[in-house]
């Protein structure tokens, strides 16, 4: 009652003190004389009761307020996103590469014998004048013992042996030294395989800033820096996420000049890089708001942004392998599935192996994890 009674009388501007309580209105609706009924102890307990209760509303009141200023900030940096995307589609093109966020940090791309790949060589090459590359050239495991000290030039004769060459191509975020990246050379090195891999220009300790024509041409000089060392030994294409835009990229051309490569191996592809971002993650707070292509989508088409494999599978003439898990959240799988049956279709690649390997939820490969299924030796012969 003394609760009900007292937030009833209390005004909406501010809290009083103790000597108010017991002398104002707040004993509304108590005899006149409260102090002929209630003894000193009763008197205290119960203005204790009031102040606090008093307190309280006066609290829940500063946090309701603090709570509406935060969600009023929180939507005007909801709408204002959006036009700061379209004024400055830079920004958008950052979202795509990624290649400010290096995982792990403070790693030393020069030494790879620290992330485990003591048969790995370090190397720098240039694609154009200005511009240098980061790459790494790991050896099939059978030449572990005898790569250790050895130099560049041991390395590249290495490459003229029967064993075949797989060159990786890295999706956006992090660098060649990235962990999941670092586990598959491993796998692919225990099957025989030479892996070259490297960092596109913007990336690592690479030079320059990140593109899509920039990307696809290191792709292509490191295809052609490979092929002239190992002549007609097979040569494999792995693409991986967004890396798996810049190798149709690359394929394309090869096999518009008509020299493809042995294989291309797709790791949790898309078909076009609009329809994964609007698929990303990210992507999901702004997926339904009115415009979301003109502000989103038509920014990365103005950085001549595309990885267009729905595309380019038109003009693919190789084996094809596409790998993806059911549960990755990233490039979702459908959006694999839809690629692999584009190219199931296409006219180019009639005649030639074309397969689709998914890996069921229960494995929990994710996005970067393919590298872990004990059947992959098996897939890839």
């Amino acid at each position: 009652c003394l609760f009900l009674t007292f937030r009833s009388s209390v005004p909406r501007h501010g809290c009083r003190s103790l000597s108010s309580i017991l002398s104002g209105p707040a004993w509304v609706g108590l005899p006149a004389e409260p102090k002929q009924f209630l003894s000193a102890p009763h008197k205290i307990v119960c203005s204790a009761v009031l102040l606090l209760t008093k307190m309280l509303l006066c609290f829940r009141r500063g946090l309701m307020w603090k709570l509406r200023r935060i969600f009023m900030w929180l939507f005007g940096v909801y709408i204002a996103i959006p036009f700061l995307i379209k004024l400055c589609p830079s920004i958008q093109a950052k979202l795509v590469f990624l290649n400010f966020v290096r995982v792990p940090y403070f790693i030393d791309l020069k030494k790879p014998q620290d992330q485990g790949l003591n048969h790995t060589y370090n190397f720098y090459l240039q694609p154009e004048e200005g511009i240098n590359i980061g790459v790494w050239h790991t050896v099939p495991s059978q030449l572990w013992k005898e790569a250790q000290g050895k130099n560049q030039e041991w390395y590249e004769r290495t490459l003229q042996s029967a064993h075949p060459v797989m060159l990786y191509l890295h999706g956006n975020a992090g660098t060649r030294g990235g962990d999941h990246r670092v586990q598959l050379y491993k796998v692919l090195s225990s099957l025989g395989y030479h892996v070259v891999t490297f960092d596109y220009r913007g990336w690592g300790d690479s030079e320059g800033s990140p593109s899509e024509r920039g990307m696809t041409a290191d792709a292509h000089f490191l295809y052609q820096w490979v092929k002239q060392k190992i002549a007609k030994k097979p040569l494999y294409i792995w693409g991986h996420s967004l890396g798996t835009g810049v190798a149709t990229n690359l394929v394309r051309h090869l096999c518009d000049r008509g020299t493809p490569p042995d294989a291309l191996i797709l790791e949790s592809p898309f078909t076009n890089i609009r329809e994964e971002a609007k698929s990303h993650p990210f992507s999901m707070v702004y997926r339904y708001l009115p415009g979301f292509d003109w502000f989103f989508l038509d920014a990365i088409t103005a950085n001549d942004i595309q990885f267009a494999s729905d595309e380019n599978v038109n003009h693919i003439s190789c084996p094809l392998l596409i790998l993806h898990a059911e549960d990755d959240t990233v490039v979702p799988f459908h959006l694999g599935k839809k690629l692999y049956n584009m190219a199931a279709q296409s006219k180019s690649l009639n005649g030639h192996k074309v397969q689709f390997v998914p890996f069921p939820v229960t494995l929990g490969y994710r996005h970067k994890f393919i590298y872990r299924s004990p059947e992959l030796p098996q897939i890839l012969r």
